[in-house]
């Protein structure tokens, strides 16, 4: 049987136009912005004016990803769907995929089969433009940076302590470090220099997490962006470049209106990755589809170690949020993979390989239990190839840590194939909950990375780099020693080695770097070998992807 791929499922979807799901949605046409006849942009205003009560928040998060794929993006929208079948208010908040994964190893990231955003073209290319303005920001401080140095450097910026680099949404290994400034004085000051892909900008991280054009402003002016000669820290309030950095990202704050193939309301905003940056949508895009569904479902990238614990940790401490519910995502296949089982023999049945690799799942199930102390469900992703008794393996499992498990075919069967879990997450959503964080602020920037190693990831121990040592007293001796942290770490593994798969113990995590995001507000921690600008595969997606003569694009997953 030929299945139609995403791309084309979402071609042969007929689209209602922008206005009729801003009705659907409740936003009023004065808020709305059109960006063509299927997207619009919805001021930000539009949160300060309306009386109406929150809904819900529903957080989606999944297992350590494999090769194998776990499909948290489109069980978000599945879900979405499910709980308007089922006669909910609902409205869906994701993150805007980045061109670098889009033309990389990914492709598309809108959900998949029945399971989707669209227009999937535009969401997946330049969709509103929000990503060239964050990196326009981004860019035009560095520019503003080396301008200062090269008309006096009346702060007495050392050109060796710069730490803000030049970013560009794309996967491009050459520019990770470089060297600028050359060919004599006109041209500048020559330094050593580096490219970080947008998604992993700080300007991405403040965008995502500011709450209005104010605080925006306020972000970007506590930005760190080098240091002086005398070791004191330099910020784009320094340099003088907030106002000019505002004003490329004012209209991009804005939310962008989308729909599901069913019609459902979705937000798409904001994207930083989950295991270099938070990776969560907007605040804003959040606390809109709160403020107008009764639910709002979101997703946080990566495994539940990464994204969750950053949405929880960080999106939620700082927008003063408390999900009513979290759904953890699974397929057998991938916790096969975990077992052991090569990607080319997961269509066989494989008990002994599944409860291998199960604890995976169980770790990340007791973490949002037990340590965030949340209502938490588990959807399987079912395959045609899972057999009964694998099934049953996984429902036994979780029914020991006191945790319901549902299966979804939203892939295959859209919304009607999330029924079942949305009426699951519709009961979990009265329990009382007694959310916790997994460290206090009032602690130092080394124990509350060992909170997270030791609670979150099971590990047994953290191993600072002396560089690591070094930064971390210069950050307390400059006050930053009290904000969250963000670990930026690989996404193959609770540890640090991307080859411990499954749920690793006594290991020791190593960070070797640590960094102030001063206005997104955390404190960054670098292990293993993680980049801020990847590379492209040995084949990229990006060779697959073509347009025809009428505009119609194909490849693009």
């Amino acid at each position: 049987m030929a299945y139609l791929s995403d791309i084309e499922i979402a071609q042969a979807t007929e689209m209602k136009p922008i206005t009729e799901i801003a009705k659907v949605a409740g936003v009023d046409d004065k808020y709305i912005e059109q960006y063509g006849k299927y997207k619009a942009k919805v001021d930000y205003s539009l949160l300060n004016e309306s009386d109406r009560p929150n809904g819900k928040l529903i957080l989606v998060t999944a297992i350590t990803p494999t090769p194998a794929g776990e499909g948290k993006t489109t069980t978000t929208i599945g879900l979405s769907d499910g709980l308007r079948r089922i006669g909910k208010n609902v409205v869906v908040a994701l993150r805007e995929p980045s061109l670098g994964p889009v033309f990389g190893i990914k492709g598309g990231a809108a959900g998949g089969g029945y399971a989707q955003v669209v227009p999937m073209e535009d969401i997946n290319l330049h969709f509103t433009g929000d990503f060239h303005a964050i990196g326009a920001a981004n860019n035009l401080l560095a520019a503003m940076l080396d301008n200062h140095i090269y008309q006096g450097n009346r702060l007495g910026i050392d050109p060796r302590r710069i730490t803000w680099k030049r970013c560009v949404d794309m996967n491009d290994r050459q520019l990770r470090f470089v060297t600028d400034g050359l060919g004599g004085r006109v041209n500048g000051t020559p330094r050593e220099d580096g490219f970080d892909i947008t998604v992993a900008s700080e300007i991405m991280a403040v965008f995502c997490l500011a709450s209005s054009i104010s605080d925006l402003k306020a972000r970007l002016s506590r930005i760190v962006v080098g240091y002086t000669y005398d070791e004191k820290p330099v910020t784009a309030g320094d340099i003088g470049a907030v106002g000019a950095m505002a004003a490329l990202l004012k209209d991009a704050l804005k939310p962008n209106l989308v729909q599901t193939l069913e019609g459902t309301p979705a937000f798409v905003h904001g994207g930083p990755f989950a295991n270099i940056a938070h990776g969560c949508n907007s605040v804003i895009a959040t606390k809109m589809a709160m403020k107008l569904g009764d639910y709002a479902v979101t997703e946080a990238g990566f495994g539940a170690d990464l994204g969750a614990e950053k949405f929880l940790d960080i999106k939620c401490r700082y927008a003063g949020l408390t999900p009513n519910a979290v759904v953890m995502v699974a397929t057998v296949r991938a916790l096969k993979m975990h077992g052991g089982v090569p990607k080319t023999e997961l269509g066989a049945e494989n008990l002994e390989a599944l409860e291998k690799g199960i604890p995976n799942l169980l770790r990340h199930v007791s973490n949002i239990k037990n340590v965030y102390k949340l209502p938490c469900v588990v959807a399987v992703n079912r395959f045609p190839t899972d057999t009964d008794a694998e099934i049953d393996l996984v429902i036994k499992k979780c029914k020991e840590l006191g945790v319901n498990v549902v299966l979804s075919t939203v892939w295959a069967d859209g919304g009607k194939g999330g029924m079942a879990l949305a009426e699951e997450v519709v009961r979990l959503c009265e329990e009382k909950n007694d959310f916790s964080f997994s460290y206090e602020l009032d602690t130092t920037i080394e124990k509350k990375i060992e909170a997270i190693v030791t609670r979150v990831y099971g590990g047994s121990n953290v191993n600072f780099a002396p560089a690591a040592k070094k930064e971390i007293a210069k950050l307390t001796e400059l006050g930053f020693d009290k904000l969250p942290v963000c670990m930026a770490k690989t996404q193959y593994s609770f540890s640090d080695d991307m080859t411990k798969l499954g749920a690793p113990t006594d290991f020791t995590v190593t960070v070797r770097q640590v960094k102030v995001s001063a206005g997104a507000g955390f404190i960054v921690a670098l292990t293993g070998d993680i980049m801020t600008m990847p590379g492209l595969p040995k084949i990229p997606a990006a060779e697959k992807i073509d347009v025809d003569d009428n505009g119609k694009i194909s490849g693009l997953f």
